[in-house]
């Protein structure tokens, strides 16, 4: 079909499969919908430090220090989404990224103390109402899920000294990654220094306080790593 061609040439994905049916009132809201993203999109464009194809923005969507943000073809921010890319790196977002209502992006906190920023890597989804926290660095990659609910943390506070307020004691920061063709469930939580290998699966509601190898399935408070997705069930390796 039409829609399913004009993808296709969009995200320059032959083989992008339109799978639902819909009646004709449904693609004509779902087109108008994004027709005025892109006029949205058409005025943002002209504040952000680059892109490079069309931009899709939705209502009441928030941008601080625009021109610290560059994005690659196909951005698609969706409504109410909040983004200050104050910090040192900026915002760097690459080809086909959604990034869905009620997000948060954060690259710095303390204005006092200039974060490191965010990278997102190509065809990554971001869902509902996620908050990445780049003050220490958040690198995410290629083809990777990220469920609604989603915290990342790149920085902490410190709590060693019982006579400073906690509060006074400054923090630390340590990035986090996200390799490639990963899945993070909805709700979980990524905190600060940890490196989630290529192709591991995060189970919904996790907290990941340590690093986990490629292919790992984890789940768990804290998260543990349950088993290896190359490792059948009898025990061998694939």
């Amino acid at each position: 079909m039409l829609v399913e061609k004009i993808i296709r040439k969009l995200k320059r994905n032959p083989d992008y499969k339109w799978e639902s049916r819909y009646t004709l009132r449904d693609l004509r809201v779902i087109l108008t919908g994004r027709l005025g993203q892109i006029l949205r999109g058409s005025w943002v464009r002209l504040f952000l430090k680059h892109v490079e194809g069309l931009l899709f923005i939705g209502s009441n969507v928030k941008i601080r220090h625009a021109y610290l943000v560059s994005a690659g073809k196909n951005l698609i921010i969706e409504d109410n989404v909040f983004i200050n890319a104050l910090s040192f790196d900026g915002i760097l977002i690459k080809d086909n990224v959604s990034i869905a209502r009620n997000c948060t992006l954060i690259g710095t906190g303390i204005v006092s103390q200039k974060g490191k920023g965010i990278k997102i890597g190509s065809n990554t989804g971001i869902n509902a109402g996620t908050y990445l926290g780049g003050q220490g660095g958040i690198d995410i990659g290629d083809n990777v899920i990220i469920g609604p609910g989603v915290q990342v943390f790149s920085e902490n506070h410190n709590f060693s000294d019982l006579n400073v307020n906690i509060k006074d004691q400054g923090v630390s920061r340590d990035g986090v990654v996200i390799k490639n063709d990963c899945w993070i469930g909805a709700g979980a939580i990524i905190l600060a220094g940890v490196t989630i290998g290529s192709g591991c699966v995060i189970a919904a509601g996790s907290v990941v306080t340590r690093s986990v190898g490629d292919d790992s399935v984890v789940a768990g408070v804290p998260g543990k790593v349950l088993k290896n997705r190359k490792v059948v069930t009898v025990g061998k390796v694939a």
